[in-house]
C-alpha cells in the first residue's frame, strides 16, 4: 500500500553501531566509551552531510541508556528504554533543530528541562542538529549549561560546518570528525538493500550511484530508490545512466579513438548526436576530462587505485591506456581544461566545444612530432633554454635526414672551441628545433643576466613536452610549417628589415599594442648571431620577453639563422618628461600661489572648489 511505503533512506537507517557505514573510527571510540563508563558530558560530530552524523548521535543516546547491552556493547532493543525509544515515546532523548530554534529563548527552555532528572533510565541526552545556525546570544547562553551540565545529562551537537562555530563552544565538546563514505562502501551496502528488496542491480549500476553520491549515503539510497521506480527493479548501467543524465563509458571510447585516428568529421559527428539527446557542453567537458585523467592512471601500475571506474569498464581502460601516449592525454587534458575555464563566456557554445575537439584531433599529430626534441640527446653539454620560451611554432617543419645527428656527434672540441666557422657549420643543417632546448655555442655565450632563472632544461619532462604540443597545435592545424631555409649572412641592416617585417606581420595581425610596444625599440646586432632589443624600461621589456620564442622563428624563417634574443633596459636621457596631472585643489593653490587676489576674490564671494 502506497501510504505505508517508506523511502529506503529511513527504512535502513543504521539501529545498531555495527550498522552505520564507512565510520569505523567513530563507532569503535564510542563503544569503547560506554563500555569503560568513560562517557563525556558534550559531543560534537561534524562532516559533510548524509555520513550518518544524527544516526550515530541517536544511536548512541539509545545505547546508553539501555538497560540490557549486549556483549558487543550493543543496544538489545527489547527492554522499555529502547521500545520507548524505537517508539519515539521517551522522556530521556529530546532533539532541537537548531536551524529553526535558533533564538535565546529556545535554548533558555532547554535550559530549564536540564534541572529535571530522568524518569527511566540512567542519563538524559539532548541532541542538537545543525547547532551552527544557533545564533551568537543562544551560543552564549549555551555556554555554562554545556561547560558544567548535571552528572545525568549529555549534550551530542551535529553540524556540518565546524568553522561557524564558537571557538569556546569546540573547547567544551569531544570533536568527532565524519569522513565521506567510499565508494566500495556504499556500493556494498546498496547491493545489500537491493537484495532485500527483491530488485536486480548491475553491479555498473551500483557503482555509477555511489560516484553520484559523492560519499553522502543518503543521497544514493534516493537516487536508488528513483531509479529502482523508473525502472520497476531493474538496475542497468544504461537505464541508470540515462536516469540520472550521464554520459557512458562507451561515448567516451568512441570519442578517443576519433581523436587518436585524428578523424575530425567522425568526433564531430559523434557530438551532434550527444548535443541531440539533450546533454549540455559542459557536461561534455567534464566527463570528458575524467575519461583522458582515467587514462592517464592507466599508466602506471602504482596510481591503479586512483581509478574510480566499475570492475567491468577496467579492462578497456587499460587497453586504450596503451594506444593512447602519454604526451597525447597531457595535452588534451591542458586543452580541455581551457575548454571548461572558457566555456560560460562563450557566446555560441556549440562551435566552442566543437573547437576543443577540432585541437583534440591534432593533438596527435603534435604529439608525433615530440620525439624531435629529443634529437639533443647526444649532445655533450645540454645549453639552458631561453627563458619565457613557451611554444613550439615549427612542429610540422620538414626533418632533414640524418645529417643534422651526424653533424651534432661531431668531437666535442668542435663545441668547446673558440668561435669559428667550423663550429657553426653543423647548426646550419639543423632542423627547426623546439623552443627549450638551444644549440651548443662556444662556452663564453650563455644566457645573458637579463633572461629569467633556467627553470626549462629538463628535456624529459612531459608537462614540457605538453607545453611545446600545445604551442604548436595551430601551426599542426594549419599545415603553416615553414620549410628548410638557406642560412644567409646575418648582418645588421638585414636584422633591421626583419624586425620591420615583423612590425608589419603585427599590425596586420591587429596586434595594436605590441606593435606600439615594439615600435619604441632599438636594435642591436652583435656579432655572430645575437640580437638584442634596448626598450625604455621593464614594461617594455615583458613584451619584448614575451614575444621571444616567436622572434626567434621569425628570424630563423626569414634567415635560417637561430639567433640568440636578449634585451636590455636603458633610460632614454631624451624622452619627454611626463606632467604631473592636478587635481581642481592644487590648480587653485598653484593660482593662488601666483595671485594673491584670487583667494581674496574667493573668501569675498564666499565660493568653494567643485572637489
Amino acid at each position: 500500500m502506497s501510504e505505508n511505503y517508506i523511502v529506503s533512506a529511513r527504512k535502513y537507517r543504521p539501529q545498531t553501531f555495527d550498522t552505520v557505514v564507512g565510520q569505523e573510527h567513530i563507532t569503535t571510540t564510542l563503544k569503547n566509551a560506554i563500555r569503560n563508563q568513560h562517557l563525556a558530558h558534550a559531543y560534537l560530530f561534524c562532516g559533510p552531510r548524509g555520513v550518518g552524523k544524527t544516526t550515530c548521535a541517536r544511536i548512541l543516546a539509545k545505547t546508553i541508556n539501555c538497560e540490557n547491552p549486549t556483549a558487543d556493547t550493543e543496544a538489545c532493543g527489547v527492554c522499555p528504554t529502547c521500545v520507548s525509544f524505537n517508539n519515539n515515546t521517551s522522556f530521556n532523548v529530546f532533539e532541537l533543530d537548531a536551524a529553526s530554534n535558533n533564538s535565546v529563548d529556545d535554548i533558555r527552555s532547554l535550559i530549564d528541562q536540564v534541572r529535571f532528572a530522568p524518569q527511566q533510565g540512567k542519563y538524559k541526552i539532548y541532541i542538537i542538529d545543525e547547532v551552527h545556525m544557533l545564533s551568537a546570544a543562544a551560543f552564549n547562553a549555551f555556554l555554562k549549561t554545556l561547560e558544567e551540565p548535571p552528572p545525568y545529562a549529555i549534550f551530542i551537537l551535529a553540524t556540518t560546518e565546524k568553522h561557524k562555530i564558537l571557538p569556546t563552544i569546540l573547547s567544551r565538546c569531544q570533536i568527532f570528525d565524519f569522513k565521506r563514505i567510499t565508494t566500495n562502501d556504499i556500493v556494498s551496502h546498496l547491493q545489500g538493500i537491493a537484495i532485500k528488496e527483491h530488485m536486480i542491480a548491475q553491479e555498473a549500476a551500483l557503482h555509477i550511484i555511489a560516484q553520484k553520491s559523492e560519499g553522502c549515503m543518503r543521497d544514493a539510497l534516493s537516487m536508488l530508490d528513483r531509479i529502482a521506480g523508473f525502472t520497476n527493479g531493474m538496475l542497468t548501467y544504461n537505464s541508470t545512466m540515462e536516469h540520472l543524465n550521464l554520459l557512458d563509458a562507451d561515448f567516451y571510447f568512441t570519442l578517443t579513438d576519433h581523436l587518436l585516428s585524428q578523424d575530425v568529421a567522425g568526433a564531430l559527428l559523434q557530438l551532434d548526436k550527444t548535443l541531440e539527446r539533450g546533454f549540455e557542453g559542459d557536461v561534455i567537458l567534464g566527463g570528458l576530462a575524467e575519461h583522458m585523467r582515467n587514462l592517464l592512471l592507466c599508466k602506471d601500475a602504482r596510481m591503479a587505485k586512483l581509478l574510480d571506474v566499475p570492475n567491468d569498464h577496467k579492462p578497456m581502460y587499460h587497453e586504450k591506456a596503451g594506444q593512447a601516449p602519454p604526451s597525447f592525454i597531457l595535452s588534451s587534458l591542458n586543452v580541455i581544461n581551457d575548454s571548461e575555464l572558457q566555456y560560460k563566456n562563450a557566446t555560441n557554445k556549440r562551435l566552442h566545444i566543437e573547437m576543443c575537439l577540432i585541437k583534440l584531433c591534432y593533438v596527435m599529430a603534435a604529439a608525433s612530432s615530440a620525439p624531435v626534441q629529443h634529437s639533443t640527446a647526444s649532445l655533450p653539454a645540454a645549453q639552458p633554454a631561453l627563458a619565457g620560451e613557451k611554444k613550439n611554432h615549427s612542429l610540422s617543419s620538414s626533418i632533414p635526414a640524418p645529417v643534422p645527428a651526424q653533424n651534432i656527434n661531431k668531437p666535442e672540441p668542435q663545441v668547446a672551441a673558440p668561435p669559428a666557422p667550423a663550429s657553426s657549420a653543423p647548426i646550419n643543417n639543423m632542423p627547426a628545433p623546439a623552443p627549450e632546448y638551444q644549440t651548443p655555442e662556444p662556452a663564453p655565450v650563455v644566457v645573458q643576466p637579463s633572461t629569467q632563472p633556467q627553470q626549462q632544461s629538463q628535456p624529459g619532462s612531459n608537462r614540457r613536452i605538453s607545453k611545446n604540443i600545445l604551442g604548436g597545435l595551430e601551426d599542426a592545424i594549419n599545415n603553416a610549417a615553414s620549410t628548410q631555409v638557406e642560412k644567409i649572412e646575418l648582418t645588421y641592416d638585414k636584422v633591421i628589415e626583419v624586425f620591420e617585417q615583423y612590425k608589419t606581420k603585427l599590425r596586420a595581425e591587429n596586434k595594436s599594442v605590441y606593435h606600439a610596444q615594439f615600435s619604441s625599440m632599438q636594435v642591436e646586432m652583435i656579432p655572430p648571431e645575437e640580437v638584442r632589443f634596448i626598450v625604455n624600461d621593464d614594461l617594455v621589456d615583458a613584451y619584448a620577453k614575451d614575444k621571444r620564442d616567436e622572434l626567434i622563428g621569425y628570424f630563423r624563417e626569414h634567415t635560417g639563422v637561430m639567433v640568440r634574443i636578449t634585451t636590455e633596459v636603458r633610460k632614454n636621457e631624451n624622452a619627454p618628461v611626463q606632467v604631473k596631472v592636478l587635481s581642481k585643489s592644487e590648480i587653485y593653490d598653484e593660482m593662488a600661489q601666483k595671485n594673491p587676489y584670487l583667494s581674496q576674490l574667493k573668501d569675498g564671494l564666499n565660493l568653494q572648489i567643485d572637489y
